[in-house]
């Protein structure tokens, strides 16, 4: 892997010279216009992990070192030092990563323990045993689900600061799942409520993705906040048509 990352810093180097290389090049037939693609592929993608990890680096020592690689097949060190060297900075970037990840984790937790703190004391809001914290928006007066239960749900998902990471009223359609195959404060939610409620949800870390977050929007440790409206508990029938219209 790390192979390619320096086989892009040359590629990049080319990019941020291009001043110099760009006007004395000509693309003339395709294996030109597909070898340039190739560089300027790289070179953006790289550009983004350089800035992204703080990288530095000597763009006329990379230059150097790739066409010493490529033309010569000899360098100014040997190829076990540079191995080396490399994976020096292999574990330099890892452990910064590690360190970053770790300062938003706690970052976040901070966060998250707030936010639960001061919404303990707002009208409205019932925190159980496991910190689950919700407020009823709507009662309703069908069916409770059970552990095992279909059911059919409206939600809308959104970070503390307001950020929106999901919503099925967006989508049109409304999602159906098992009690049991979300995340636990969803299963404990659902559990409480009945058939036409909707409710506000404020489920923190460890009843949602805990410090490993999902995805590109839900980070570590983040308190999740959902309304849901509980419209369907599902029947054994109703699951068997759904699955023939699917």
């Amino acid at each position: 892997m790390f192979k390619r990352v320096i086989a892009l810093v040359f590629f990049v180097s080319i990019f941020l010279s291009h001043e110099i290389y760009s006007q004395n090049l000509t693309l003339k037939n395709q294996t030109d216009s597909i070898s340039y693609s190739i560089g300027l592929n790289y070179g953006l993608g790289l550009f983004n992990n350089l800035v992204g990890d703080s990288i530095p680096y000597n763009a006329q020592a990379m230059i150097t070192g790739f066409s010493d690689g490529l033309i010569k097949q000899q360098g100014l060190i040997s190829n076990d030092q540079a191995q080396q060297l490399i994976m020096i900075l292999q574990e330099q970037i890892m452990q910064k990563r590690e360190a970053t990840a770790n300062i938003e984790k706690q970052k976040n937790l901070q966060k998250s323990m707030q936010f639960h703190a001061d919404m303990k004391n707002k009208p409205g809001v019932v925190t159980t045993a496991s910190g689950l914290q919700y407020r009823i928006i709507k009662e309703g007066t069908g069916k409770i689900p059970t552990e095992t239960s279909q059911v059919k749900v409206h939600y809308k998902g959104t970070l503390i600061d307001g950020r929106q990471f999901d919503s099925s009223y967006e989508r049109n359609e409304p999602a159906v799942f098992p009690v049991n195959g979300v995340i636990k404060g969803w299963t404990e939610a659902l559990k409480l409520m009945k058939e036409g409620s909707k409710w506000m949800l404020m489920i923190p870390p460890d009843l949602a993705y805990g410090d490993r977050g999902a995805g590109q929007l839900i980070g570590p440790n983040e308190t999740l906040i959902f309304e849901v409206e509980l419209l369907e508990v599902m029947d054994a029938n109703q699951m068997q048509e759904l699955k023939k219209a699917d």
